[in-house]
């Protein structure tokens, strides 16, 4: 374990190793090692000869940081990873008189580089004795010193970067040095059990729920929406039992708190656990065009030993309305506007959205006071012409397309405005 003066530690053991090594040179005797920054580090007064140890970076260790502190954490204990770190020095020699007698900058990184090949890993004791009060030295791994060559760009952006002068120097990289983090290991209890009666976790080999749902609505002939008249196929898991209803629930208009109007319909005979068939009536409730939530509600009788009763998700249908009447409708235009009337199914409300798609036009529906078949929309600026036409109930089209044949084909919803 270590603790935040970890980096201390490692700067104050790398000096006191170099200054011994390099002091036992006769010639090198006057050195002395500093850990200043490479602006500041050689005096203008100073001519002796001097080695400065300079970290210039502490970056994270990737083989480390996610694995827990060694020895800190027991079997199925679980503890905070250490902050995992690879510092990286910049050694730089400086020779008495600047080496205007003999070289002995470079006398000074040979011997320091030689020290460092041949002692590339820091001792316990030599850590301990450098810093007081560290606990470096109680690591486990040990922190080796490994030459890290520098390229041109790199040593111009580094030197430049403290806008000083480039002198003799060579980088290398401490690894790795770990800092114990302050958050405390969990420890859970054994486990005696593995639930009730040691039964283990309940595994399910597939994805059906184990409980009613339905998964999707398919309409006839894969039109997007249905209309009076249609079967609608309902699949999903579980959907037999004793009674099976289908529920279409109407949401009140935005703004309003009435009620939901729902709709219950028995399923058709022949229905399975997988697949429900339901026939929309018009005369078995109150439909009106728009979008209905659809859920299946299935009841089992008492004590059958497959029973899961309850009421499926949800799923929304779209419910279009239609044209009354024979096709094309006609419209007469007067100075340039024109008046279209026309009769649908089912019967729209006076809260009810309506509006008529004539061509690429979008028309408003004139207002109305009660529920009606009976609508028109006024048009200005009519120009002559036979438009397709679809009829918009809360957001729900007409169908225009026959998609009973392939390719598919327009229906004849037309109006033809003279």
């Amino acid at each position: 374990m270590s603790g935040a003066n970890a980096i201390a530690a490692v700067t104050a053991t790398l000096r006191n190793l170099l200054t011994r090594a390099v002091t036992l040179e006769p010639e090198l005797q006057d050195t002395f090692v500093t850990t200043m920054p490479m602006d500041r580090a050689r005096d203008g007064n100073n001519n002796a000869n001097q080695l400065n140890v300079f970290l210039y970076q502490a970056m994270p260790s990737a083989a480390w940081r996610n694995l827990p502190m060694p020895g800190q954490s027991g079997q199925l204990e679980t503890a905070m990873p250490p902050l995992a770190l690879n510092l990286y020095y910049l050694i730089t020699a400086y020779g008495r008189d600047n080496d205007a007698q003999s070289p002995f900058s470079h006398f000074l990184l040979g011997r320091a580089m030689s020290v460092l090949h041949d002692h590339p890993l820091l001792g316990a004791e030599e850590i301990r004795l450098a810093l007081p009060d560290n606990d470096l030295y109680l690591q486990i791994e040990r922190v080796r010193f490994t030459l890290q060559p520098l390229s041109v760009e790199d040593i111009f952006r580094l030197w430049s970067g403290f806008q000083t002068q480039y002198r003799l120097s060579a980088s290398y990289e401490a690894a790795v040095v770990l800092i114990e983090s302050s958050r405390a290991t969990r420890a859970p209890l054994p486990v005696l059990t593995r639930g009730k009666s040691d039964s283990g976790v309940a595994v399910q080999g597939n994805l059906v729920p184990p409980f009613p749902a339905i998964e999707k609505m398919t309409l006839p002939d894969n039109q997007p929406a249905a209309k009076a008249g249609d079967l609608v196929t309902i699949s999903g898991a579980f959907l037999g039992g004793d009674t099976v209803n289908v529920v279409f629930t109407r949401p009140p208009p935005p703004g309003q708190s009435t009620p939901p109007e729902q709709i219950i319909v028995a399923a058709e005979a022949g229905s399975t656990g997988n697949e429900v068939k339901v026939h929309i009536d018009a005369g078995q409730g109150p439909w009106k065009a728009g979008w209905y939530v659809v859920t299946v509600a299935v009841t089992v009788p008492a004590g059958a030993p497959s029973a899961k009763p309850g009421t499926t998700n949800e799923l929304w249908l779209a419910y279009a309305p239609d044209f009354v009447g024979a096709m094309p409708l006609k419209a007469t235009i007067a100075n340039g506007a024109a008046t279209i009337k026309l009769k649908c199914v089912p019967e729209v409300t006076p809260t009810q959205r309506v509006l008529l798609l004539l061509g690429d036009r979008e028309l408003h529906a004139a207002p109305r006071t009660a529920q009606t078949a009976a609508l028109s929309f006024p048009v200005d600026q009519a120009v002559p012409g036979e438009y397709p036409i679809r009829l918009r109930v809360d957001g729900v089209d007409s169908l225009l397309v026959d998609r009973s044949v392939s390719p598919p084909v327009y229906r004849n919803h037309k109006m033809v405005l003279k």
